[in-house]
Formats: C-alpha cells, sequence, structure tokens
C-alpha cells in the first residue's frame, strides 16, 4: 500500500474517478463497482487511461473488497481512510446518525489533466447519475 496524490493519479490523463459511501455496503457492492469493473474495457476505450473508486474507508478494506469483487486491473482501488480527500472536495456525508460516521456521497467525475469536466453527484442515498453508463456517455 503507498500514498497517492491527485497529481500522481490525474497529470497528463484522462482519469474516471467514483465515489461510494462505504465498501462492502449494497448499493455499492451490487451496482456502482460492479458496473464500472464490467464497463471498465469500454471506458477505458473511449480514452480513460484510469478508473478509480474510493471511499472512506482503510486501505486494507479497500483491497479486501477490491479482491471480493474482481476489480483486478480495471478499477484502481483508492482509500480516503480519515475522509480529507471528500472533505477536500466539499463532498462529505455525515451518517453518524446510523453508526457510519464520516462518509463521502455517492458521485463519478471525469478528470483530464486534474481538472474535472464532469461531477456527477448524487442526493440523498440515490444511484441514478454516478454509474458507469452515465460516465461512457459523458466520454461520448
Amino acid at each position: 500500500m503507498k500514498e497517492l496524490t491527485t497529481d500522481q493519479l490525474c497529470k497528463g490523463k484522462k482519469v474516471v474517478l467514483f465515489a461510494v459511501p462505504g465498501a462492502f455496503t449494497p448499493t455499492c457492492s451490487m451496482k456502482h463497482l460492479p458496473g464500472f469493473i464490467d464497463k471498465a474495457e469500454e471506458i477505458k476505450a473511449k480514452g480513460a487511461a484510469t478508473i478509480a473508486c474510493v471511499s472512506v474507508n482503510d486501505a486494507f478494506v479497500m483491497d479486501a473488497w477490491g479482491k471480493s469483487v474482481g476489480a483486478g486491473d480495471k478499477v484502481l482501488m483508492l482509500s480516503d481512510g480519515n475522509g480529507q480527500f471528500a472533505k477536500a472536495l466539499g463532498v462529505e456525508l455525515d451518517l453518524s446518525d446510523k453508526g457510519l460516521g464520516l462518509r463521502s456521497r455517492r458521485y463519478a467525475l471525469l478528470a483530464e489533466d486534474g481538472v474535472v469536466k464532469v461531477l456527477n453527484l448524487e442526493e440523498g442515498g440515490a444511484f441514478t447519475v454516478s454509474s458507469a453508463d452515465a460516465i461512457l456517455e459523458a466520454l461520448g
């Protein structure tokens, strides 16, 4: 496990980054992450150098989750262990009332050379605009 800066992830590349509220949670595990795994070849064929999934979970959880769903080299699994990335983007979600603490809102973004070109940010617990299909549409 190693640290990765946004510059290292995005500089000179087209990157798809999607965030989920939590690893191993129902929508994230049954729809969101599997959708990007299934569509990875199509997304990369449209120019994305990297597809990455980030969640406010520790790196060991993200690694185990990626292995359990077969992310392999299709989706890079990233940990935002303390929620600092979510806070920096202004997408933090306080789920303390549900016993889940600070999380990230669900979203998918397309960045080119570190500049966000598309941000599909979900409201509440929805899963409508941040899917792999929505990103494929944004890629044209």
